[in-house]
């Protein structure tokens, strides 16, 4: 099973960009989706973005498209995503996750990162 570290999170002020990254240990990281999930306090966690293992499809919620974009670079085994124009919503834990190709569900998620805390300051 892939085991996952997130970084990258910390406490930034609305419109600004931050990016996101996981690195993946323990398996074959091409050959699983991966994606962002993110829960913000008292809130359900919430799918945020994911990948296909290999090849270009990618899956977003609605309320960060055209914002937020999931990218991977297998040769390092890593994910990230680049996170633009943030918004005081978008305050959360991230989430980094391995699992099915189709991922848009926590029930599509095999592994979890620890998660790192993003804060957007208005």
């Amino acid at each position: 099973q892939v085991q996952l570290l997130e970084s990258g999170g910390g406490l930034v002020q609305t419109g600004d960009s931050l990016r996101l990254s996981c690195e993946a240990s323990g398996g074959t990281f091409s050959n699983v989706g991966a994606g962002w999930f993110r829960q913000a306090p008292e809130k359900e966690r919430e799918f945020v973005a994911s990948i296909r293992g290999i090849g270009t499809t990618k899956f977003y919620a609605e309320s960060v498209k055209g914002r937020f974009t999931i990218f991977r670079d297998n040769a390092k085994n890593t994910l990230y995503l680049q996170m633009n124009s943030l918004k005081s919503e978008d305050t959360a834990v991230y989430y980094c996750a391995a699992g099915r190709q189709i991922m848009t569900t926590r029930s599509d998620v095999n592994s979890w990162g620890k998660g790192t805390l993003v804060t957007v300051s208005s």
